[in-house]
């Protein structure tokens, strides 16, 4: 079986090519299928951010590593006791890379995304099969396409993020970073009632795709004042909640002086191990009380994700495609950034 992997641990960012993190296809045993598992015939993988931060050695170094996790395929065989959603022989699916345990306490306790029973085994997505248990699995709507379906677990990430701010109708809501996530989250607040819905991206191209989606404004953080913007954008006020799905540590500061008193932060992005961010304990969170929050995974969020499939706009998302013999062509453009996001086609079943 034919799967994408990292072979050499290195900066996949760096131009000398001996010194990058290395993308190959390498042949993997089809796993064993257990009375509960699905096996899934791939037809699309999405490149996510952190399968680049894979290569670097960020979740480990013993290589090979497997790669990719944003996954859609038609199911190709069910295990005798894999019979309590219903699925069948050919249904078009997407889903959950990761096998929560179900009994350990954080599991008993309302927090699968601290599971420390997580059953890995072969999740990788960028692959011609994987084998998920039943729970992981998730039938697609039949108006969306295998290209869409691998975008759902990025939308489990976004639908993650509306629940964990709570947002209310009218809320004027700021993003920072318009990547896959940021705008997928830009779209979702869209549907709560988000307004003066803003994006704060150094790309024209995403801003221009940002108000395509929803945005009422944007603001250029390389051009602009972004604290400047967002008090005239806000009249004064600041916003009620503010997201950072950007990950850089040049934009995580510039949140805190945007937000509205008695407002909620969301770090909703994956950072530099080493970096730790300075704040004024006294005006943030005594004067101004300000709420923060992270964000680690998406649990409980793919059975309402597959529900918004069909009232998200997923094509900007899925124009770009690349053969599995062609991952590391299509990491390359991934990094690029010209594209909103890289799809590697695994088998053809469209």
């Amino acid at each position: 079986m034919k799967t994408t992997a990292v072979t050499k641990i290195g900066n996949i960012a760096d131009p000398d090519e001996s010194m990058r993190g290395k993308i190959e296809i390498i042949d993997f045993p089809i796993p064993q299928m257990g009375d509960h598992d699905v096996r899934i015939k791939v037809a699309y993988c999405a490149i996510c951010g952190s399968d680049p931060h894979t290569a670097e050695g960020v979740f480990g170094t013993d290589v090979p590593i497997p790669l990719g996790h944003e996954t859609s395929g038609v199911i190709e065989a069910l295990g005798s006791k894999a019979t309590v959603k219903g699925l069948k022989v050919g249904d078009k699916v997407a889903g959950n890379f990761l096998h929560f345990c179900g009994t350990c306490y954080h599991c008993q306790n309302g927090q699968q995304n601290f599971c420390t029973g997580i059953g890995r085994r072969h999740n990788t997505g960028m692959s011609e099969y994987v084998i998920w248990h039943e729970a992981q699995v998730f039938k697609l709507p039949e108006n969306v396409s295998l290209k869409e379906g691998c975008i759902l677990e990025p939308l489990s990430i976004a639908v993650r993020a509306a629940d964990i701010i709570k947002s209310k109708a009218g809320a004027r809501i700021v993003i920072f970073g318009g990547g896959p996530i940021g705008l997928l989250i830009l779209q979702v607040l869209n549907l709560y009632g988000a307004t003066s819905l803003t994006l704060v991206e150094p790309i024209a191209q995403r801003r221009a795709q940002a108000l395509e989606f929803g945005a009422k404004h944007v603001i250029d953080p390389v051009n602009q004042d972004v604290t400047e913007e967002a008090l005239r954008i806000t009249g004064g006020l600041g916003f009620d909640v503010s997201v950072d799905a950007s990950g850089s540590p040049h934009a995580v500061g510039s949140l805190p002086p945007v937000t509205s008193r008695g407002g909620f932060i969301l770090y909703g992005a994956m950072y530099p191990t080493d970096f730790e961010m300075p704040i004024n304990m006294f005006k943030y969170f005594y004067k101004n009380e300000l709420t923060m929050a992270g964000m680690l995974l998406s649990p409980y969020t793919f059975p309402r994700a597959v529900q918004l499939l069909e009232r998200i706009d997923l094509a900007p998302y899925v124009d770009t495609v690349f053969p599995l013999d062609n991952a590391a062509e299509a990491f390359d453009a991934h990094l690029s950034g010209k594209q909103l996001k890289v799809l590697i086609r695994c088998n053809d079943l469209d």
